[in-house]
Formats: C-alpha cells, sequence, structure tokens
C-alpha cells in the first residue's frame, strides 16, 4: 500500500525522527513545522491535514471528523477525551475510518507507578521523607510499627485496560486479593471482574482502589461523595486516570475527614494544578504532576507503536488500540 499521505504533528527528533521517517519511506510524511511536544494536547485546524491518508500524533478532532480522504488517525496518547464524541465516531464510523491510541506504550510506565505510590503508602516513605524538609528527628520506632506488607490486602482496578493488565502481573508477586471493574466483562479477565452497575459493592471491600479510568462524560466524577463514603476510612485511593473521573471537593472533604487512608493522585483538573490548590495541603494526599506515563525511552516508543500499526494498516490486518474500528469485511 505505497504512497500514502501521512500527516503528523506530533514533535519528534533525532534518532526517533530518523526511525519515523525510514519506517515511513515508502510513504509522503507530512511534518507540520510546530509539531506538538505534548502527547496531550490536540492541534488546531490545518489545511495540511486535508491532503492526509493518514494522521498520526493529536491532529484537530473536528477535522478528521469531516475529512472524507482520512482514513486511520493514530493518537499519540492513551486519553482520547477531545475524539470520544458521538458526532465524530458516527463520522468516522460512516465511512469506515478508524481512530487508534498509543494506550499499550504506557501501560508499563503507568502501573510501575501504581506499584511505587503502593510501596511508598506501605513502607512509610511520605512521612520518612519529609523528615529532610522538617525537624530532621528520628522517629524509627514509629514508622516501623506503621509500615504495613502488601500481602493478603485486596486491590480494586476500576478500568481494566493494559494498564490494569499489566499491574496485575507486578502484583502477582505480593499475594493480593485482586478485583476489576470494567464497563464490558468480557469473561477471558484473569482476576475476578466486575460490571461497572457492581462498582459499588466492591468498594466496600477494596484496602487499595485504583482508579484507572479514562475521561469522558460517562466516567465524569464517577469517584464522588457517594463512593468515597462507601471505602473504608483506611482505604488508599489513586488516581492515574484522568482527573476528570474524580470529584476533587469531595476527595478533600474525604481526606479531611479522616474518610481516606491516604490518596495518590498523578492527575488532576485542571492540569497543571494551581499553586493554592487546597488539594496541595490536604492531609495524606500525594500528587506527582502526571509523570506516571514518561520515561526517557516514551517518545521511542510511541514512535514504535505506530509503525507497527502503520505495517498492518499497510496488510490489511486489524490495527492495535482500536477506539473506533470498521466493519468486518469493510473497505479501506
Amino acid at each position: 500500500m505505497p504512497g500514502l499521505n501521512i500527516y503528523c504533528n506530533f514533535h519528534c527528533s533525532g534518532v526517533e525522527l530518523e526511525m519515523l521517517q525510514r519506517g515511513t519511506a515508502a510513504h509522503r510524511l507530512m511534518i507540520v513545522p510546530k509539531a506538538s511536544r505534548s502527547p496531550l494536547a490536540s492541534g488546531g485546524p490545518d489545511a495540511i491535514l486535508d491532503e492526509a491518508d493518514i494522521a498520526v500524533g493529536q491532529p484537530h478532532p473536528q477535522s478528521i471528523a469531516r475529512l472524507p480522504r482520512l482514513r486511520w488517525t493514530h493518537l499519540t496518547s492513551a486519553g482520547y477525551d477531545s475524539y470520544d464524541r458521538p458526532e465524530i465516531r458516527q463520522a468516522l464510523a460512516t465511512r469506515s475510518a478508524i481512530l487508534t491510541n498509543s494506550s499499550a506504550v504506557f501501560a508499563e510506565p503507568c502501573a510501575q507507578h501504581v506499584l511505587a505510590f503502593m510501596l511508598a503508602e506501605m513502607r512509610r516513605l511520605p512521612e520518612a521523607l519529609a523528615l529532610r524538609q522538617t525537624d530532621h528527628s528520628w522517629p524509627g520506632r514509629t514508622l516501623r510499627l506503621g509500615s504495613r506488607l502488601l500481602q493478603g490486602q485486596s486491590v480494586l482496578l476500576v478500568g481494566y485496560g493494559h494498564i490494569a493488565q499489566r499491574l496485575v502481573q507486578l502484583l502477582a508477586p505480593f499475594e493480593m486479593n485482586i478485583n476489576g471493574i470494567r464497563r464490558h466483562v468480557r469473561g477471558d479477565e484473569i482476576v475476578k471482574t466486575w460490571n461497572v452497575a457492581q462498582a459499588d459493592q466492591v468498594l466496600l471491600l477494596a484496602d487499595h482502589v485504583i482508579d484507572l479510568l479514562p475521561g469522558g462524560l460517562e466516567t465524569q466524577n464517577f469517584f464522588d461523595g457517594r463512593r468515597f463514603a462507601l471505602m473504608k476510612p483506611t482505604a488508599i485511593f489513586y488516581n492515574v486516570g484522568r482527573g476528570s473521573t474524580v470529584d476533587q471537593e469531595a476527595l478533600q472533604n474525604a481526606l479531611d475527614a479522616g474518610q481516606l487512608g491516604a490518596a495518590y493522585l498523578d492527575v488532576t483538573t485542571p492540569e497543571p494544578l494551581g499553586p493554592d490548590h487546597p488539594l496541595w495541603t490536604a492531609p495524606r494526599c500525594h500528587i506527582t504532576p502526571h509523570t506516571a506515563g514518561g520515561h526517557v525511552k516514551l517518545v521511542e516508543g510511541i514512535v514504535q507503536h505506530f509503525l507497527a500499526n502503520l505495517r498492518r494498516f499497510e496488510t490489511g490486518q486489524p490495527l492495535l488500540d482500536q477506539i473506533v474500528a470498521p466493519e468486518p469485511g469493510a473497505a479501506r
């Protein structure tokens, strides 16, 4: 399938750019002069996109819906909030166009980040590390007696995509009781999995509640005051999904009232979180600035993922990480 026009508004340079150019050598690669350095920020309307058969990066959402020539859009992010609109899905489905994301690329770093959060909480690392910035005291006995092991505790993974599946593997040596929540239970999950309607009854039992939900209207404020009240007062809440899935005022209230053991957040609303936002000083609330998906070879991984999908597209194979897929047998 030679001679395709590939639009790219994803910034890469050096080795990664050379890799992208080599991998698309059979086609025309159209790189936007001011490509975005963020895998999260959607671009604006662009006349170059009108010529594209394939778009990679974060192209303008409304444009990909209206351009009849565009056959496949590959997002360089795991999230796709801006593209998850009924009118965009319908427009793509009508012309059998494909929308994919890069969720598989972010599974390993995000899963490791969650594990780091969990171990930090169990081993009382926030309190120990804070001593350097406070009174330089030595409360060894208190921290030792307050430290815990993960063995035997229960975990609830809310959202059962790539990150959750990798996290299940990382947690296996700790012999934990792991449950999952997903929109549609398939039956092939390797942990006990419940549908969304059953979420409340499983929340009651969890020691660790891990929010891996995507953004969108269906998940807006999924974790609200009512659900925080259902959790154990010792439960730890983690969010590496999207900030919009949490009612942050309700989370703040739960922490202030001692209704939660702690919260570990990698995503918030808005981002960046303002320096005066109350979550920065909420009791037992620990924040990383949306770094869970990052690592030194992230851009290389994104490029490799796109090129692997491009080989599939060229040979008519199903693409990885499909969000909108053509009907079986539909012509491309």
